[in-house]
């Protein structure tokens, strides 16, 4: 778990509407636009989701992402490994060998168990990886929905819903329009 990218933090987001969305799926397109996004990188964040099991896709007019289980379900871990994958948050290089007194040739009691470096390293990140997996997405959807006003959440599904509307009246009469 090096580094945490933005792919986790627009993933989460979009997760996060989508917990809203219910079983109506949303296209990455449309939750880039709702949030200032890159459709672009979202594209490439969703498939690593799906394949996780974490979203489902669907096709067709009304296609999109929409949530594979119960938002209590997803941890913020789960999801930190699917986009990020389980990369070790502290790579130890073993630099305790290579102090020049030893000429190139540690002794044992030098190399001996893990580094004391590494050990920290590895507790902070059994910490990190303990919190993330206590949290889930319903956790942190109820603080999200908390902060905002109700006119807000009223105001996003109305644009969620006339997106969706106007997605379907366009290839509609994209489908009624005679060839040239």
């Amino acid at each position: 778990m090096a580094h945490l990218t933005t792919s986790v933090e627009y993933g989460i987001h979009c997760l996060l509407w989508l917990v809203d969305a219910g079983d109506t799926p949303l296209s990455t397109r449309d939750l880039a636009e709702l949030q200032g996004v890159s459709p672009t990188f979202l594209a490439k964040i969703f498939p690593k989701l799906e394949k996780a099991g974490i979203v489902a896709a669907s096709e067709g007019v009304r296609g999109g992402y929409r949530l594979a289980k119960a938002p209590e379900d997803i941890s913020f871990l789960e999801i930190v490994d699917a986009l990020e994958g389980d990369k070790p948050l502290f790579d130890c290089q073993q630099i305790r060998g290579r102090c020049a007194v030893f000429e190139g040739n540690p002794p044992s009691w030098a190399m001996a168990g893990v580094c004391a470096i590494h050990a920290v390293m590895l507790r902070a990140e059994k910490a990190m990886r303990d919190t993330l997996a206590k949290e889930s997405l319903a956790d942190v959807a109820k603080t999200f929905g908390r902060k905002a006003p109700p006119e807000f959440t009223n105001d996003v599904q109305k644009w969620i819903e006339d997106r969706l509307k106007s997605r379907a009246s366009t290839r509609k009469s994209r489908t009624h329009e005679e060839p040239s």
